[in-house]
């Protein structure tokens, strides 16, 4: 992993990457990457053995490609009671693997291949606000590039890929290529007459972005900031605090804040959505 960081990593995954399963490789593949697992008492086992194996600091990695705040909130919760205890001066979570716009870069990119017919982005479904959001990122996907039908499909979810696949072929696509909003294939299974478009991104690239996030992590926690604290608000002003519905009811549930809260070590990783270079966001 590029460049070279003398922490000790451990990769949250959630429903971008089958609770960490499609990510499992880099643990072999990558010297600096101990674990990958699934945010609550998985990471904090991983975290745990991360801490005992060296003095190294450890950094924990929020593997979203942009579309799950629920991950990064619930891996701070996850690390809190760790970073009070053994973990303290030595545990930092780092900023999201990824946001909305590197995703729309990205899928972009991945699209590029395929210059003529329809794109299908292929995701396993999740909850309505985290579904939503990817026809969201789809339609910015489209208007940002070449192709004219841009379509989503989710797997065990409406519409599913036969059905994503129908669509493009109705709307008059004579060529489909899938193309994932995950870090997992595009098809897992063969789909008849749908191009698989191959992953989102290089495991290459995948330990570069992870390495600019530790990088950034280990920076701040140098500066006494673990990232923790900004952490639990990710999910603030995602979810039903969207719309507050006929005559302005603003009542809040849990985590419902109407308002954003700016990740404090975000801001230097966010490349522009549109250039086609977005695979190595620094």
């Amino acid at each position: 992993m590029a460049p070279a960081t003398p922490a000790t990593v451990v990769l949250a995954g959630g429903h971008e990457s089958d609770g960490g399963r499609d990510l499992a490789a880099l643990v072999d593949r990558e010297p600096t990457v101990h674990a990958v697992a699934a945010a609550g008492r998985p990471l904090a086992e991983a975290v745990r053995s991360a801490l005992a194996a060296g003095d190294a600091p450890v950094c924990v990695v929020p593997m979203t490609l942009g579309r799950d705040p629920g991950l990064v909130a619930d891996t701070a919760r996850a690390l809190r009671w760790l970073a009070a205890g053994e973990g303290r001066g030595r545990l930092a979570l780092t900023a999201p693997f990824g946001a909305a716009e590197h995703l729309i870069g990205w899928l972009r990119a991945a699209a590029a291949s395929s210059e003529q017919g329809a794109v299908l982005v292929t995701a396993p479904a999740a909850g309505p606000f985290e579904d939503a959001e990817l026809f969201r990122i789809a339609r910015l996907v489209r208007q940002y590039g070449r192709h004219r039908w841009v379509e989503v499909a989710l797997a065990g979810g409406d519409p599913d890929l036969a059905e994503g696949a129908e669509r493009c072929r109705l709307l008059g696509a004579a060529e489909v290529t899938a193309v994932p909003a995950s870090f997992g294939p595009a098809l897992r299974t063969a789909l008849p007459g749908v191009r698989d478009g191959g992953p989102l991104l290089r495991p290459s690239a995948i330990a570069g972005v992870v390495a600019a996030r530790t990088a950034a992590a280990l920076h701040l926690l140098g500066h006494g900031e673990d990232g923790i604290l900004a952490g639990l608000d990710a999910e603030h002003g995602h979810g039903y605090a969207h719309s507050h519905g006929p005559g302005g009811d603003h009542g809040h549930g849990p985590g419902d804040h109407g308002h954003s809260h700016v990740h404090p070590h975000t801001h230097a990783h966010t490349p522009h959505a549109q250039t086609p270079h977005a695979h190595t966001p620094h």
